[in-house]
């Protein structure tokens, strides 16, 4: 998932939401020192029993096999109608209810019980007993009476949830007028975090995964897609089919529906949008993605799915991207800048081995994905565009974590990495750069013990083979570290003073230390001189002139133009508009200063930007 764009400089002070808390411990577990965990060993540590209060279901109660979605869309009504399908396998004794994670505008029809392989009464039962309890403002439970005979041990059983979706918060069905192309309606779900409750009823928790099909029935001339690894079409019928072979949880099962086409871009790779954007998108991604996916197989080993295919989304996707697996969603005002483009792209990339293949267990340690997703996107640009690159551009991130600071203070507790948050809270509400920039510094420094990056890049190799497929919390990751590290573990390096793990984790305020970016000075020193420059008293024309904007990359621009805007208010007679010719991102930030320092020349502007990147025009 990628936010920062969209964040820019308002940023909403969320700690009147959050409350530490003591962070969750496990005892320290040994293995022969540098050899992997084995597979049972993992099993427990990856799904061993854990509090979600993000989560009103009883996960903990069953074993989600697979789960089957036969789905209607309906764009005159804008509802989604139809029935699902969850295999389940009771693992405690004595349950006697089914509780799913649900939302009151998900409206259920009625729901029944199958028990393959029984015969007579057992076989189905009549329409069970359910109730839908309040939970919190983004969802309910789904309280199931189940048989008696269903909870057997290691017995399967079928539970069927016919239902009617209405405007719930993961689905966005957009007029004709909203889209790019402003021809056909167009509808897509979001399902991180806790949204997907509203799209299906389901254990809406990161530590629940399961296999998943779906049959999507639709009108004349839409085209479905789905974060699925195989699909079919029946164009007689109108019925697309999608079948999700590797488990995955709740949130990244994600749909998207409306005039959409495709190029294909490499082996495993096509570009999917509306006909009036698939030629930028295919024209400015090229063969790159290959490549990319080439690189980070090189560093993390094998890409376990299969394909990856992008949908460019219009601007009312309300974040950057989202690494649903094998359809990687982007909103399309992202193709005017190839830079962003290229790191949104490489970021969702990573989430392939970090986020997707391992993920956070709990919503309160998002940072195992994105700190992870982070550290391995700039090993990829490091490796495909060198070291001054990516440095350039992870000075200008470090740059916005500290200005988020600033505007949150020291001791907020959502600077933490394991945020600790109470039930009711919105865990959507706490995304923030603390759990990318903050863990990637922590990932970083981890590295950095290692004394060679290659080094690193083994064990971060070996880890995705240790818990594929599998959700976990910090200690898990730290366990392992230790383990394949056994001479860091004997020097106690959890414990070196003020860069202990711990603090690491459970300490507010900016990182306890960051990588050096000195590598990035050919392409940062520039942009500093000209800050300075611009920020003096009195401001020397001529100096200025002589630095050309046009030869910068968009990364310097912007870094320019966040530093200039956090040295706000500057005297008007130094402005000149930098607009023409610039991308959506030079452009946000060059409106921002012409507001805060009340530029009135460029004021008409803003009604122009708002309208074409939030109307779609």
């Amino acid at each position: 998932m990628w936010i920062v764009e969209k964040l820019g400089h308002h940023l909403v002070d969320v700690s009147s939401s959050c409350a530490p808390r003591q962070p969750l411990h496990r005892p320290p577990v040994e293995f022969r020192s540098g050899t992997p965990l084995p597979p049972q060993t993992a099993e427990r540590l990856g799904q061993c029993r854990l509090v979600d209060i993000a989560s009103a279901s009883n996960f903990h109660c069953f074993k989600l096999r697979h789960f089957h979605l036969d789905l209607r869309l309906n764009f005159a009504v804008k509802e989604i109608t139809g029935w699902q399908v969850l295999e389940l396998v009771a693992i405690q004794p004595g349950v006697q209810t089914l509780v799913l994670d649900t939302h009151p505008s998900l409206l259920i029809q009625s729901i029944d019980c199958k028990v393959p392989g029984t015969t007579g009464a057992q076989d189905i039962s009549p329409s069970l007993v359910y109730r839908v309890d309040p939970f919190t403002d983004y969802g309910s439970s789904l309280n199931i009476s189940l048989p008696a005979y269903v909870i057997r041990p290691h017995r399967a059983f079928q539970i069927t949830v016919r239902y009617t979706t209405t405007d719930g918060p993961a689905i966005w069905w957009l007029d004709a007028e909203l889209t790019c192309g402003q021809t056909r309606p167009l509808v897509f779900t979001q399902g991180h975090s806790v949204c997907n409750r509203s799209f299906f009823p389901c254990f809406d928790t990161p530590a629940v995964k399961s296999t998943y099909t779906a049959t999507v029935r639709v009108p004349e001339g839409v085209t479905v897609l789905m974060s699925a690894s195989r699909s079919a079409y029946s164009k007689q019928d109108r019925v697309f089919q999608f079948s999700m072979e590797y488990p995955v949880p709740a949130y990244l099962v994600a749909l998207v529906a409306g005039d959409l086409q495709h190029v294909d871009i490499g082996p495993r790779s096509r570009v999917w949008a509306e006909p009036c954007v698939l030629t930028c998108a295919v024209s400015k991604l090229g063969g790159s993605v290959e490549r990319w996916l080439n690189v980070a197989e090189d560093l993390f080993g094998p890409y376990v799915w299969g394909r990856y295919d992008i949908v460019f989304l219009p601007p009312s996707f309300p974040i950057v991207a989202m690494e649903n697996p094998c359809l990687t969603f982007i909103i399309s005002s992202i193709l005017e800048s190839r830079e962003f483009l290229l790191i949104d792209v490489i970021h969702e990339i990573a989430h392939g081995w970090f986020g997707n293949a391992v993920t956070n267990a709990t919503w309160e340690e998002m940072w195992l994905s994105e700190g992870l997703a982070t550290y391995a996107q700039r090993r990829i640009t490091t490796e495909a565009y060198g070291e001054a690159f990516t440095c350039l551009e992870t000075v200008f991130r470090l740059d916005a974590l500290h200005r988020q600071m600033r505007l949150l203070g020291d001791n907020n507790p959502v600077s933490k990495l394991q945020v600790k948050f109470e039930p009711g809270i919105n865990p959507s509400s706490l995304m923030n750069l603390f759990t990318y920039e903050k863990g990637f510094c922590f990932v970083s420094y981890l590295s950095q013990l290692c004394g060679n990056v290659k080094r690193f890049d083994s064990f971060l190799r070996a880890y995705i083979e240790q818990f594929k497929f599998s959700s976990v919390v910090a200690q898990d990751l730290l366990d392992f570290f230790l383990c394949f590290f056994p001479e860091l573990k004997e020097s106690c390096v959890a414990q070196r003073e003020g860069l202990e793990f711990e603090r690491w984790l459970n300490a507010c305020g900016p990182p306890l230390c960051e990588p050096d970016l000195s590598a990035g000075g050919v392409l940062t020193g520039p942009v500093q001189s000209l800050c300075d420059l611009w920020a003096s008293e009195p401001p020397d024309p001529e100096a200025i002139a002589n630095f050309n904007l046009s030869s910068w990359s968009t990364f310097q621009t912007v870094l320019f133009l966040d530093r200039l805007l956090d040295r706000s208010p500057l005297s008007h007679g130094r402005y000149q508009t930098i607009l023409d010719e610039m991308n959506a991102e030079v452009r946000i930030r060059w409106l921002q200063i012409v507001v805060r320092n009340s530029f009135y020349p460029d004021l008409p502007r803003i009604r122009g930007f708002l309208h074409k990147h939030v109307s779609g025009d």
